[in-house]
């Protein structure tokens, strides 16, 4: 199914149970009720969608989840479902469902990878593990970790993204089409990619082993090449 059509069906999904609680029925007032929207699409725990557009939550950084979420409201990432359903939330609510997810653990799922030449899954682990400081591309290792599971409180990880996930994120990052607030360090790598580079950096992830320690390393545990946009500046 195309993605545009997966927006419609989750808009669809919103505005019945909308109308289901359109009567005098009191709407539960719990943390399960209240993260109903985010569960519908990323997994009853954030384990992640069952198809390569919704991915997993659990385990990421709170403040990365949060600033998702704050970029979404602020017309700074597009994705019809994700404005509707942030735009009325205070930065209160988002930072609580953004510490549930980010306390989930729940097993990772194993991603299939595009078989590419094995030219093109050697330059995807070159760009990952090392960069190309020739055209100033630093390694996606030094800024979400060795193991790239990422790092308190913003840097989320990498490892169990889908192919289509990765490959699709990094092109509205160089289309402009997702952005952050700034510094948008994303936003100054990506413009330096191709397409070919995309494609390989995403499949070489997207192949890696889930590790055995998926936690996110600890705050100000990597000196990152380049200071990236965070909660609060």
């Amino acid at each position: 199914m195309r993605p545009c059509s997966l927006r419609w069906l989750a808009l669809a999904a919103i505005a019945l149970s909308v109308a289901v609680q359109a009567d005098d029925r009191p709407v539960p007032d719990t943390l399960k009720q209240r993260i109903a929207s985010c569960t519908s699409c990323h997994g009853e725990q954030g384990e992640g969608g069952d198809n390569g557009f919704n991915p997993r939550l659990a385990g990421k950084p709170a403040g990365y989840l949060v600033r998702q979420m704050q970029d979404f409201k602020l017309g700074l990432r597009h994705y019809p479902v994700m404005e509707y359903t942030v735009a009325p939330l205070t930065d209160d609510y988002m930072r609580e469902i953004a510490e549930y997810f980010a306390t989930q653990d729940v097993p990772y799922t194993q991603q299939k990878s595009p078989r590419l030449p094995a030219s093109a899954m050697t330059r995807g682990e070159q760009l990952v593990t090392k960069g190309d400081p020739a055209r100033n591309i630093p390694a996606c290792s030094g800024c979400h970790g060795p193991r790239l599971t990422g790092m308190q409180p913003d840097i989320p990880g990498l490892v169990g993204l889908p192919y289509d996930y990765i490959s699709a994120q990094l092109g509205s990052w160089r289309t402009q089409t997702r952005s952050t607030v700034a510094p948008d360090c994303m936003a100054t790598i990506t413009s330096h990619l191709s397409d070919a580079d995309i494609s390989a950096a995403a499949a070489w992830l997207s192949s890696l082993p889930i590790p055995d320690d998926t936690h996110p390393e600890p705050a100000d545990s990597l000196t990152m090449p380049m200071h990236c946009g965070s909660v609060g500046g």
